[in-house]
C-alpha cells in the first residue's frame, strides 16, 4: 500500500504538470471505488483551475478555484500525467483521467479499486475524512514531547500508537518498523512506558526514516510506481521490514517478525529492547 513517502512523492511529480492548469474534461470509466464517484464529476470540474496540490496524510488534494478534489490511492493505485502526444493505450483498470487545456491528462490507475476520489466544496480541513487527523510527523507540530504527551495514557503496543492517525498521520506499517528500529524499541513495548529520552529519539527517527524514503522515492514493494511511471527503491535501505531469519545489519541476529494489530512487524531482538 502507498504510504506518506508514496503520496508526498506521487505529490511532488504530478504538481508541476497540473498546477495552474485549466480542467477541460473528466473520463469516469470505473465509479465503485471505496467510496462511489460522483457520476456528475466532469460537470463539477470541468473549466475549474488547478490552484494547488497538497498532500494531508496519504490524502492527495487538488484545490481548484471553487473546491477540491480529494484522491487516495489505495492499496495498489497510482496518478500519472501524459502529455498531449504521449498518451498511451488504456489499461483494465484506467479508470479515471483528468483532461486539461493544454493537451495533458492526469490518469488514475487502481487495480483493487480501494482508491478514492472525492468532490468537496467548503474549507477541506472539516471534510470528515480530514478533520479528526493527528499532525503531519514532518511538521514542527510533531516533536518528542508532543509524542510523550500524547502516549502518556496509553497501555496499547508503541507500533499500533504511532501507526494510529489521531496520534500522527502517515506513519505507515513499512516506516514504523523501520523508525522503531532505528529507536531501539521493540514494537511491543506498551507505549506509556517509553521514556522521553525514547520519545524525542522516536520522533527524530520517524521524521528521518520518512525523509530518506521520499528522496528515494519511496518503497516498491508490489504495485507502486511514482507519477512517471519509475519504481522507489527505499527498500534497499530497508533494515527489518520484510526481512524475516535475514541477519541484523548492526548486530548480525535474525530479523525476527511477529503479528501486531494484524500487521507483520520485523525487528532485532538484539537490537530493540
Amino acid at each position: 500500500m502507498p504510504e506518506l513517502p508514496e503520496v508526498e512523492t506521487t505529490r511532488r511529480g504530478i504538481e508541476p504538470f497540473i498546477i495552474n492548469q485549466q480542467i477541460s474534461n473528466v473520463i469516469l470509466r470505473q465509479p465503485k471505488l471505496r467510496w462511489p464517484v460522483n457520476p456528475d464529476l466532469a460537470d463539477q470540474l470541468k473549466g475549474k483551475q488547478i490552484i494547488s496540490v497538497k498532500r494531508r496524510a496519504k490524502y492527495l488534494l487538488l484545490e481548484t478555484t471553487a473546491g477540491t478534489l480529494i484522491m487516495h490511492l489505495g492499496m495498489s493505485g497510482n496518478l500519472r500525467v501524459f502529455t498531449y502526444n504521449h498518451v498511451p493505450e488504456l489499461q483494465k483498470h484506467d479508470h479515471l483521467d483528468i483532461e486539461f487545456t493544454n493537451g495533458s491528462i492526469l490518469r488514475f490507475h487502481d487495480p483493487r479499486r480501494f482508491g478514492a476520489v472525492l468532490w468537496y466544496v467548503g474549507a477541506i480541513e472539516h471534510h470528515s475524512l480530514l478533520a479528526r487527523l493527528g499532525p503531519e510527523p514532518l511538521c514542527g507540530d510533531f516533536d518528542g514531547h508532543y509524542l510523550q504527551n500524547k502516549l502518556v495514557n496509553q497501555k496499547r503496543a508503541i507500533k499500533l500508537a504511532i501507526m494510529d492517525n489521531k496520534t500522527v498521520v502517515g506513519v505507515g506499517n513499512i516506516y514504523a518498523n523501520e523508525a522503531l528500529f532505528r529507536s531501539g524499541i521493540l514494537p511491543t513495548t506498551p507505549a506509556m512506558n517509553l521514556s522521553i529520552a525514547q520519545t524525542l529519539e522516536l520522533a527524530q527517527s520517524i521524521k528521518d526514516v520518512l525523509q530518506e524514503a521520499i528522496a528515494a522515492g519511496g518503497s516498491t514493494l508490489r504495485d507502486f510506481i511514482n507519477s512517471d511511471g519509475k519504481s522507489g527503491y527505499f527498500q534497499f535501505q530497508h533494515h527489518v521490514y520484510g526481512r524475516t531469519n535475514e541477519p541484523c545489519q548492526n548486530c548480525g541476529q535474525l530479523i525476527k517478525k511477529i503479528v501486531l494489530g494484524q500487521r507483520s512487524s520485523f525487528y532485532c531482538p538484539i537490537c530493540q529492547k
